[in-house]
């Protein structure tokens, strides 16, 4: 950069040569020379105790520490409203394991203090009235948030762990034949022994009879592939699905068969309609559940249905053969 410097006195004109060195020397002169003004101003007010460079010292001071409580104030306020939206989260978390727990008969695991939470909700509390304490710093507040923190991690494991049960347990229950297979006005015969209908000697029953005209809708009680359908000499038209794991069901006596051998079905599909086909007396369902080819008490299967149909009163509506007197008679 050139400079031309021309007076009225001089008839020859002055060139001023500025290189980029000699632009960077004066900028940091200047800056230098800056600052030790500042100081030396600084450095004669405190040391003469001039109060125009006190008061300017103790209003830089109180800008500062008037920032500072601003930023603390705004965190600490930030801090208190995740604090008490994570303790509103606990609570939620813990009504809906409540919830959960008694809808599906699983205890729920004890909390920290190796107790468990009352059923109504009122825990015995006491202890003498003392004022309420200053309010929490901000390091308090975070180890409370970093406490309540753990405690949602805890609390979300253990709903992880009782959704794991209750799938467990609805897949056993959904291969197990559980449902009544038919909408019957009555039971004729229980499980066990009884004297014969026919030929008048003690026998054992390995099913239950289930009367209801013919024609009456029955379903499979749970679901499974078609094991035979077909007639039989004594059971006459006859069912049986296999459900895997070893148990098997059988359906006899019918009018009609919908299913063929082989077929999958659905838990609570229509397989047929109640007869009296067979060795029979009367219409009905004769209903059997077989584990490993041995014949169970079908009243142990569906009385787990109806107890899992009770948790959910829309469910238990549904439940065929069991009506709503016989809902509460269960409970």
């Amino acid at each position: 950069m050139n400079i031309i410097l021309v007076s009225s006195r001089l008839k020859t004109a002055k060139t001023l040569h500025l290189t980029p060195r000699f632009l960077l020397g004066a900028v940091l002169g200047f800056i230098f020379l800056s600052f030790v003004t500042s100081f030396v101003f600084s450095w004669i007010g405190i040391r003469f105790n001039l109060p125009f460079a006190s008061d300017l010292v103790a209003l830089v001071q109180q800008q500062h520490n008037q920032k500072n409580e601003e930023y603390l104030r705004d965190n600490v306020s930030s801090m208190a409203v995740k604090l008490g939206e994570m303790q509103a989260q606990v609570l939620r978390l813990d009504s809906l394991s409540e919830r959960i727990s008694k809808l599906s008969g699983v205890p729920l695991p004890k909390n920290e203090l190796g107790s468990k939470p009352a059923k109504d909700g009122k825990d015995g509390k006491g202890g003498p009235l003392v004022r309420p304490a200053a309010p929490l710093s901000a390091a308090e507040l975070q180890r409370e948030i970093d406490r309540l923190g753990e405690l949602v991690d805890q609390r979300s494991d253990e709903l992880t762990a009782l959704e794991s049960q209750l799938m467990e347990r609805r897949i056993k229950t959904s291969l197990l034949p559980t449902i009544v297979p038919i909408e019957a006005d009555h039971v004729g015969s229980s499980f066990g022994r009884r004297i014969d209908p026919i030929a008048g000697i003690g026998a054992m029953h390995e099913g239950i009879d289930f009367v209801a005209e013919t024609g009456t809708r029955v379903i499979a009680s749970a679901g499974g592939v078609v094991a035979l359908a077909e007639y039989h000499p004594q059971y006459g038209k006859m069912i049986e699905i296999d459900h895997g794991n070893e148990f098997s069901s059988r359906y006899a006596h019918l009018s009609n068969i919908s299913v063929k051998t082989g077929q999958i079905v659905r838990r609570g599909q229509t397989i047929g309609a109640s007869g009296n086909t067979g060795r029979s007396t009367g219409p009905h369902l004769h209903f059997e559940v077989r584990f490993k080819g041995v014949a169970q008490n079908p009243a142990r299967f569906l009385q787990m249905g109806v107890q899992t149909a009770l948790a959910t009163p829309a469910v238990a509506a549904k439940q065929p053969g069991l009506s709503g007197q016989d809902a509460k008679r269960k409970r």
